[in-house]
């Protein structure tokens, strides 16, 4: 994502990080200092050896996975793997970096009060519970202007014929050129001048199966094309632009809260899982800037929250924009995964979010479907699941 950024010339900066709390019930558990060893010390004081033991655990299975990924980028050291493609679900990440998600020997005390509360955030299940720890560390970015110039940006640069349309149905066709029989894919979509479609040789679907979702029929396929049951988490998302009630923190005074962010653990008295401040998508600063009195704060939780509810954490509110949103998979173990080709020519990427869903994930399984496609079509059958490649990964790994 980083190499997009830089190559899309878009300015890309460091996150805004503010202190953060956790928070069990009405009781405070842990603040952060704006100085890091003091943080530091705090952690060891509070959960004695954990926090370091969960740093290193997440950095190696991390590693692991990038390593995973060095061979599909051709980058594996000292191995002719260029260009390398993976398909089915032998070969998926989580495959190989699963027997490593042990129990890493975390205290209950520390699973309760910081490993729960990052997962409330983002999400938790072997890969996916060590990329949501990785999401409350150090080292996040994002991008001038918004995360989403990058999407448009490759779409530009790529030179792509866009239609705006909703894809109804795949359908696979056979057509005579000169005598010789030609396999193809009709697609028909709905666009704002009604139905219609066209035929493909190559099909890449980049949205999750499910009515919910990407919600495609496909048609006189032999042998039909499963349904994948594919759950969404659905998570409500509040922007208000107002004053924290920060009494309900345990502040009475305003003056004293310099708060920009609330963790909450799992606890069922909680109704939000957290609480940010947000920053403008132009801000260019370098965070530790204490919150404005009255300012845009985020709220996830897991259902709607109701005036009363809001009228608890904020004393006063000028604007409240809600967003449901299917935000990522719900996560269980173990973890089955879709293929990666559907049929001959048919590739499903969104498979892949099974073990975690962000736009690194999706970066790395276009590529991956890329690699495969161009492959299968040129038949360089020796670049596909090469001989003994995944035995070889999970000894290594």
């Amino acid at each position: 994502m980083k190499h997009f950024v830089q190559e899309l010339g878009e300015h890309g900066h460091p996150t805004v990080v503010f202190s953060r709390r956790l928070q069990w019930g009405e009781e405070f558990v842990f603040e952060e200092s704006s100085w890091s060893f003091i943080n530091l010390l705090k952690l060891l004081w509070h959960y004695g050896l954990n926090p370091l033991r969960m740093s290193m655990w997440v950095e190696d299975i991390l590693d692991k996975f990038m390593r995973w990924v060095g061979v599909l980028r051709g980058e594996e050291e000292g191995k002719d793997l260029k260009d390398t493609s993976f398909h089915g679900q032998g070969h998926l990440p989580l495959s190989l970096v699963a027997p490593s998600c042990v129990q890493p020997g975390f205290s209950q005390k520390f699973i309760n009060q910081v490993v729960c509360p990052a997962m409330r955030v983002n999400y938790g299940a072997f890969l996916a519970g060590a990329v949501s720890l990785a999401g409350v560390q150090s080292g996040l970015w994002s991008v001038k202007g918004g995360n989403k110039l990058v999407c448009s940006g490759l779409i530009y640069s790529s030179k792509a014929e866009v239609i705006p349309g909703t894809v109804v149905s795949i359908e696979p066709k056979t057509r005579h050129q000169r005598g010789d029989p030609v396999k193809l894919y009709e697609v028909t979509y709905n666009t704002s001048s009604g139905l219609t479609g066209d035929t493909y040789d190559i099909v890449v679907i980049a949205a999750p199966f499910g009515r919910k979702m990407a919600n495609i029929t496909f048609r006189n396929f032999d042998p039909p094309i499963p349904e994948f049951p594919n759950p969404f988490q659905q998570i409500f998302t509040t922007l208000v632009h107002g004053r924290l009630n920060t009494s309900f923190f345990g502040y009475q005074d305003p003056q004293a809260f310099h708060l920009g962010a609330i963790f909450t653990t799992d606890n069922p008295k909680l109704f939000i899982n957290s609480l940010t401040l947000e920053s403008p998508v132009g801000d260019t600063g370098t965070g530790g800037e204490l919150p404005l009195p009255s300012a845009v704060w985020k709220v996830f939780s897991n259902e709607e929250l109701s005036k009363e509810q809001l009228s608890l954490l904020f004393s006063s509110y000028d604007s409240v924009k809600v967003k449901p949103w299917l935000a990522y998979p719900q996560y269980s173990a173990p973890e089955k995964f879709p293929p990666i080709v559907l049929h001959e020519q048919l590739y499903y990427l969104n498979g892949l979010e099974r073990a975690a869903s962000a736009m690194e994930m999706s970066a790395i399984a276009a590529r991956n479907a890329a690699l495969l496609a161009f492959h299968r079509w040129h038949g360089h059958s020796a670049s596909v699941d090469q001989e003994d490649l995944h035995e070889r990964l999970k000894t290594e790994l």
